[in-house]
């Protein structure tokens, strides 16, 4: 992996820019489907700074993407370039999958059914993706930052939805995997 740093038309921002839209769907989303909120969950202030840094991190790394170049016609985007893809059509599949949920329901179709975190294990697929097709060291480590940000973020945020859904989401718990796999019978 290299350090190559110029503005050009073919550099990772291809990938981030649509990425990046698809978080003003999610905030208006979660604000009208009555997504749990992050109150009355306590956890730790160096946890809280932690998770808090791991997701604003991906801003600076969509800037970055404006100055690295892909490495078109090479062993890394062929490899890159369709993890890139899968991360981010699933994300999209997970907005979708978001849109078509009744209000003050836990979100449990689509790729719910398989994974209780889809829109973190696009996320990652997409950004290490995106750090392959680059070739980019440093597009790697905001990959791991924020994917060992939403792994440290879990468990808040199932508290959360716990706290908020009650039972439906304590059985969705029990038949669906935390990352991805193949649902439990709901017998």
């Amino acid at each position: 992996m290299s350090f190559d740093f110029e503005l050009g038309l073919w550099n990772a921002w291809i990938f981030m820019l649509p990425h990046l839209l698809t978080f003003p769907f999610f905030f208006r989303l979660g604000k009208e489907k009555g997504a749990p909120h992050p109150t009355g969950v306590r956890i730790s202030k160096i946890m809280e700074i932690f998770c808090i840094t791991s997701k604003l991190i991906y801003f600076p790394a969509v800037v970055y993407s404006f100055f690295v170049p892909l490495k078109l016609g090479t062993i890394w985007f062929y490899i890159g370039f369709p993890i890139t893809l899968v991360g981010l059509v699933t994300s999209w599949r997970v907005l979708y999958d978001w849109a078509k949920t009744s209000p003050g329901e836990p979100v449990t179709r689509g790729l719910y059914r398989y994974s209780r975190h889809p829109m973190y294990v696009s996320a990652s697929l997409f950004l290490f993706g995106v750090s392959i097709a680059s070739a980019s060291w440093v597009f790697l480590l905001f990959s791991i930052i924020i994917t060992v940000g939403a792994v440290v973020f879990i468990d808040h945020e199932e508290q959360q939805c716990l706290k908020h859904y009650g039972n439906a989401y304590r059985e969705y718990m029990k038949r669906t995997p935390r990352w991805i796999g193949a649902p439990k019978s709901e017998r």
